[in-house]
């Protein structure tokens, strides 16, 4: 926010002004996962993902390896969920609906 003296009167003026982000992508890494795992206090919201690499569905135990934890602020978080909501709208109307089987135990969600 930008605040300016109007020359005439002398009042305090204020001016939204959106500063030009430059991304530095020097220390850049990239992951791939195909498991999210969210939990969440009344302070902050813990994304831990990570890599399932079990390709039968019929076992009856899943070992998922970690590889990332992002912890975001509640406020982050609702951008966040902004952002990804625009996005997968844009994604199926262009491509279709993405359909989910959403299993009744836990909070495991496939594709």
């Amino acid at each position: 926010m930008t605040v300016n003296r109007d020359q005439e009167t002398g009042e305090r003026t204020e001016s939204l002004t959106t500063p030009r982000v430059r991304w530095d992508t020097v220390q850049l890494k990239s992951y791939y996962a195909n498991v999210c795992n969210v939990t969440t206090t009344r302070e902050e919201v813990v994304l831990n993902f990570g890599i399932n690499h079990t390709w039968e569905r019929s076992q009856q135990e899943v070992e998922i390896q970690l590889t990332n934890r992002i912890i975001l602020s509640p406020f982050t978080a609702k951008r966040l969920m902004v952002l990804l909501s625009s996005l997968i709208n844009e994604y199926e109307s262009r491509y279709g609906e993405i359909k989910l089987d959403i299993t009744s135990e836990g909070s495991t969600v496939t594709q």
